[in-house]
């Protein structure tokens, strides 16, 4: 393990002004976001849509990192060049997901593991020789009744603090992602009692298999209300609470945070980490506050490809302009 390769390249994602593009999609969610607009999902359309993105023009000003599914890390573009070499070529970091996705946690109501562990460490090793820095890994938990359990907390933090470990052992940096959902109705404080009580036992685990916690970044959730909840908090609150709750449980080694836009609407992800970072400034937190958007970035964009070349330009601007206002929150200063 290369401490200091690892250290650099944690730090590399989280430079001022950018964040991460997460482009990880599996088989299944790429196919309803093409459903959505009418196109089919192949393997072409797959690749013609993300070498879209790839090659827009100086989003290297905002995007730091791109997350790669293992299709597109072995894909090569239109033109014959792998699509990895698009990312390289405008100084952006590549990473790979690396999880088998979230299946029925054995003996248990509702609740997921994520599966992927197995024949992990000889895939780290190749993702690494493809071009890949850093990973990815996603844990999934649901807030109900009396949920999440502590068996679904403790098998996740364990399945992310293994991840954590064979990506250091490759020279990979591990973006941990414990995902309190937001689906239900509940309130904005059973939220942060879900997350709080995760992020404690996630760090846990890690520490436990002594991952070095300066070669790492989190991915978690927001602290918010409920999708269904009647009377949702705003912007400010979101803030308040998350900082709150990021202060009490997050090692200040960790050099950054990159938060995922999960259920939120565009608009709704980017106020939200805008006031995020102004109460974060406000109180001056020992970590770089930043994004790491899939939804969040590429919706617009989505649409105004539609399938089509002949919108290539116009589905660039949308992208561009995503990343453009998604940094401006990462700052603080968005403004709607």
């Amino acid at each position: 393990m290369n401490s200091e390769q690892l250290i650099e390249t944690a730090k590399a994602l989280i430079v001022h002004k950018k964040g991460i593009l997460a482009a990880d999609e599996s088989g299944n969610t790429i196919k309803k976001r093409f459903d959505s607009i009418g196109i089919a999902s192949t393997e072409i359309t797959r690749r013609d849509y993300r070498q879209m993105l790839f090659e827009t023009e100086e989003i290297y000003s905002y995007i730091s990192g791109i997350i790669l599914f293992d299709e597109t890390i072995r894909q090569a573009s239109s033109d014959g060049d792998s699509l990895v070499s698009k990312i390289a070529a405008q100084g952006i970091i590549p990473g790979i997901k690396v999880d088998k996705g979230a299946k029925p946690l054995a003996v248990s109501h509702d609740e997921t593991i994520t599966e992927g562990l197995d024949g992990l460490r000889e895939r780290l090793e190749e993702y690494y020789e493809l071009g890949a820095r850093f990973t990815k890994w996603r844990g999934v938990l649901s807030i109900g009744n009396n949920l999440p359990t502590p068996y679904c907390v403790e098998t996740n933090a364990h399945a992310l603090a293994r991840f954590a470990a064979l990506s250091q052992e490759a020279n990979l940096v591990p973006i941990v992602e414990p995902e309190v959902l937001m689906d239900g109705d509940h309130s904005i404080d059973a939220c942060y009692d879900a997350t709080s009580y995760v992020l404690r036992e996630v760090y846990d685990h890690l520490a436990r298999q002594n991952i070095l916690l300066e070669g790492t970044l989190l991915k978690p959730n927001m602290v918010l209300s409920g999708k269904d909840a009647i009377n949702r908090v705003d912007a400010g609150q979101v803030a308040e609470f998350t900082v709150k709750c990021l202060l009490e449980t997050v090692p200040a080694q960790v050099p950054g945070i990159v938060f995922l836009s999960g259920g939120q609407s565009d608009e709704e992800a980017t106020v939200n980490l805008s006031a995020i970072n102004q109460v974060a400034a406000e109180q001056g937190v020992p970590w770089q506050l930043s994004f790491s958007y899939g939804r969040g970035l590429q919706s617009a964009p989505l649409k105004a490809w539609a399938g089509s070349s002949d919108n290539l330009q116009s589905a660039q601007q949308s992208f561009y302009q995503r990343c453009k206002v998604t940094s401006l929150a990462r700052q603080g200063l968005y403004n709607t």
